[in-house]
């Protein structure tokens, strides 16, 4: 090593906490931020000589090569579970590092609401909201413009203010998802879309391995036409309730095996958000055996 590489073991030691921070936010979990770390210094120590003198801040490299790295795995159809535990107070002493305020906020419902968020969206938010990076850098790592990334993260705080505030009862959600189902069944559009909030949004997780849309849907009317298209009535079909994530959810059925599982958060009697997985690799589960006992049709 020369000279110029030296850096003092404070500074290794909170550069590396930092990446910890970034990716355990990012992934929800502690054994995956390890390893994208350790896959982050992989890819330093593989670049050559030359590449990394040219590098002139090697923390932003680093953060952004382990933001990639996290973005890559949350894209990832077989990334497997989080293996989330307890949040843990960060120690990061560094403006860089996650500010006081957002540390103390964190809790464990607020990870939850993290991990249903889509990958771009929480990848915006833990980047720009929790880490402070710059516009530009996030939507570099994220692949979008820096508006579209604007737009991401709006959504995101949307989603988290939705689902930290109103809560609903376990009793009332079954009701309401219940009575989406009924309208689905009827193909009743104006129903439907009144058990929506004005801004409620779609989310379709296809994993790029089925036809579906790529971008959300937005509005009650958007997204009622979109749930309407997607479980139209044809034969050997069929629609029913069923747990999804601990809560009343639906699942969808073609041939008696599993097409799509559709979590619904609701706030102030309505639905706000709709989350539709269609990608047949994270349907396995499901499939192996059906779910028993689901109220048909």
């Amino acid at each position: 090593m020369e000279h110029a590489d030296a850096v003092p073991i404070a500074e290794l030691l909170d550069e590396r906490r930092y990446l910890l921070d970034v990716a355990y936010w990012m992934l929800g979990g502690p054994r995956e931020a390890e390893d994208v770390v350790d896959e982050t210094y992989r890819r330093w120590y593989g670049l050559s000589d030359a590449e990394r003198r040219r590098i002139t801040a090697a923390r932003s490299w680093l953060a952004k090569t382990a933001g990639g790295i996290c973005l890559s795995r949350l894209t990832h159809p077989d990334r497997g579970a989080t293996g989330r535990k307890e949040v843990h107070r960060t120690e990061t002493g560094d403006t860089e590092g996650v500010p006081p305020r957002l540390v103390a906020e964190v809790s464990r419902v607020l990870l939850n609401a993290l991990d249903s968020l889509p990958p771009p969206e929480r990848a915006v938010f833990v980047l720009h909201d929790a880490f402070g990076m710059a516009p530009d850098t996030v939507a570099d790592i994220v692949g979008r413009t820096e508006p579209e990334c604007a737009e991401l993260a709006d959504r995101a705080r949307h989603c988290l203010r939705t689902r930290r505030s109103h809560p609903t009862t376990p009793e009332e959600h079954d009701a309401l998802v219940r009575a989406v189902r009924g309208a689905c069944a009827s193909e009743d559009a104006e129903q439907l879309a009144s058990l929506l909030c004005p801004d409620a949004t779609a989310f379709f997780d296809g994993g790029g391995k089925v036809r579906t849309l790529i971008r959300p849907a937005h509005g009650s009317r958007g997204v009622a036409h979109s749930l309407l298209t997607l479980l139209a009535h044809r034969p050997r079909t069929t629609l029913t309730t069923h747990s999804v994530n601990g809560r009343t959810g639906l699942v969808a059925r073609y041939d008696r095996r599993v097409a799509a599982v559709i979590s619904l958060d609701v706030t102030d009697h309505r639905v706000a958000q709709v989350w539709v997985v269609l990608n047949p690799e994270k349907l396995r589960s499901w499939n192996r055996p059906p779910a028993p006992g689901p109220d048909h049709l």
